[in-house]
Parts: C-alpha cells; sequence; structure tokens
C-alpha cells in the first residue's frame, strides 16, 4: 500500500518551529517568514548559505583568537568585505524583512541585518544577543572586558551616551523624563528569539496595513497569532483584515474572541459595535 505523506503548509511548518522557547530556532524562523510571499522558497537552502559564510569567516581565524579578534573579523567581513547595511533608499519594502532578499541584496532593516549578523557571531563563539531597543534594533556581545553594544545597520560601536541620546526622543514621547526616568540597563536587555520574530511579523504587519494589503496582512497576523496566541489584539486585528477582505464569517469568529478575552481593551465598545454590523451584514 503505497505511504500517503501531506507537505505541511508553511504555517504549519512555522507553528512546528515556534511551540517551544526550548532551543528556539531563530534563524530557521525568521527565514521562514518568507514563505508567504517566496512560496517555493527553501529555508534549509538559507541555512546552508549561511553556514558557508561563517566557514569563510573561520579560515581568517586562528582557532584561538580572542572574542575580540573575532568580532573585528566579523565585522570587516559583514559590513566592510560583503557589503551588508541598511536599505535607506527603500526602507519600509516588506522585502527588508525576508532573508532570502537580505542575502541576495545585502541590504536590509535593523533587526534582519541583526538576525543574520547574530547567527554567525554565534557560530564564532561570540555571546551575543539581540536588543528590542526602542525604534532600532540593536545588538550586544559580551566580551572579557565587558559589553558592547552595537548598531546592526553598519556595526559601530555606541557609548552610553550614543544610547542615551537616540533614546532621547523616545523618552520624551512617552513621558519617561525626570521622575518617571529608568534606567539605560532596562533598554538594553536580553530579547528572546520569540520577542524578536514578533518584532519581525509586526514590522510587516505595519507595512502592509499601510498599503492596505489585506490579504498579506492577514497572512502576518496567523503568524502572530501562532506565535504568541495570547496576544489578543491580534486576534482583533486578523479579524479586521478579514472584514475589510469580505470574510464575514472569519472576522467574526476573530472579535468573538477578542471581546470573550480582552477584559481591559479601551476599544471594546467599538469592536463590539463593529461585530453587530458584521452580524447583521452575515445574516
Amino acid at each position: 500500500m503505497p505511504l500517503s505523506l501531506t507537505i505541511p503548509t508553511s504555517l504549519e511548518y512555522f507553528a512546528s518551529l515556534v511551540q517551544s522557547d526550548d532551543h528556539f530556532p531563530l534563524l530557521e524562523a525568521a527565514a521562514s517568514l518568507a514563505q508567504d510571499e517566496y512560496p517555493e522558497f527553501d529555508v534549509q537552502l538559507l541555512l546552508g548559505d549561511v553556514d558557508q559564510l561563517l566557514a569563510r569567516i573561520k579560515r581568517r581565524l586562528p582557532a584561538d583568537a580572542p572574542a575580540l579578534q573575532r568580532l573585528r573579523t566579523l565585522n570587516q567581513f559583514f559590513f566592510a568585505d560583503m557589503g551588508f547595511a541598511g536599505n535607506i533608499n527603500n526602507y519600509y519594502d516588506p522585502e527588508n524583512s525576508y532573508l532570502n532578499a537580505v542575502l541576495r541584496t545585502r541590504r536590509g532593516i535593523p533587526i534582519s541585518l541583526a538576525v543574520l549578523w547574530m547567527e554567525l557571531a554565534q557560530g564564532l563563539g561570540l555571546h551575543a544577543r539581540g536588543i528590542a531597543f526602542p525604534g532600532h534594533f540593536m545588538v550586544k556581545v559580551l566580551l572579557p572586558k565587558g559589553q558592547v553594544v552595537l548598531d546592526p545597520i553598519s556595526g559601530q560601536s555606541l557609548s552610553r551616551e550614543e544610547l542615551g541620546e537616540r533614546l532621547e526622543p523616545y523618552k520624551r514621547r512617552n513621558g519617561l523624563v525626570d521622575d518617571y526616568d529608568v534606567p539605560l540597563g532596562l533598554y538594553l536587555q536580553a530579547a528572546t528569539p520569540r520577542d524578536i520574530i514578533a518584532r519581525m511579523l509586526r514590522n510587516l504587519k505595519e507595512v502592509h496595513r499601510t498599503q492596505q494589503d489585506w490579504q498579506r496582512l492577514i497572512a502576518v497576523q496567523d503568524r502572530l497569532i501562532v506565535l504568541q496566541p495570547q496576544a489578543w489584539g491580534e486576534w482583533r486585528d486578523r479579524g479586521l483584515a478579514h472584514a475589510e477582505r469580505g470574510n464575514l464569517t472569519e472576522a467574526i469568529s476573530d472579535l468573538e474572541t477578542y471581546l470573550h478575552h480582552a477584559d481591559d481593551g479601551l476599544d471594546l465598545d467599538h469592536v463590539a459595535d463593529r461585530l453587530s454590523a458584521l452580524r447583521s451584514a452575515n445574516e
């Protein structure tokens, strides 16, 4: 009797990657986001390409190279030799979040560049982590003489003073000044792999919402809900996107889920009114 093998969908594949925080495969999960746009994209090929980049860096280093030498060699290779940089001319292009495109063009946004850079750094034995810095994702490396914070757009090392300057507009917008100020160290805590993927998805979410590309937005929302099933606002946002697409049954289901769980949402009355209108339209 012939075997019947069912190939998982891209969303099922993503769900299998992010189901547990133990040994969360950050690079593979990040790369898989491109499968919504490129259904034939083979994530394993990208992982192999990154392994080849790592092998090239290792050939430049003696086996006993100290951490600082490894870091400098990585930055020389990644930023100077390979030319990875920010896509300044088209910052809001969704391609900047797809690692296959970033590897091909060597242009991206801070978080996509950071994911690639961190994979190489960790492959070199560096203690590298991402930082969910407001407005601009950062990376940090723990060296024997202390911690270094880097901008993944350029590899530039940032002092406490420079980080403070970058934070100032964010603090003022959010009233985090004077008595409400908080220490810089709170902004430099390591982001979990799950949080990094969520931030990548929310970047895509904002691009698609701005462009009113509801179908692509729904695909992003599907992933966000798989990644963070109790982030009830994502159910609301998927429901509203379904409503824009005319998918009334799906919209009603998602908005009902949101209203059932989001006890303290400021928009509960508005969402309830929208749900009522959808139910009437669906009768």
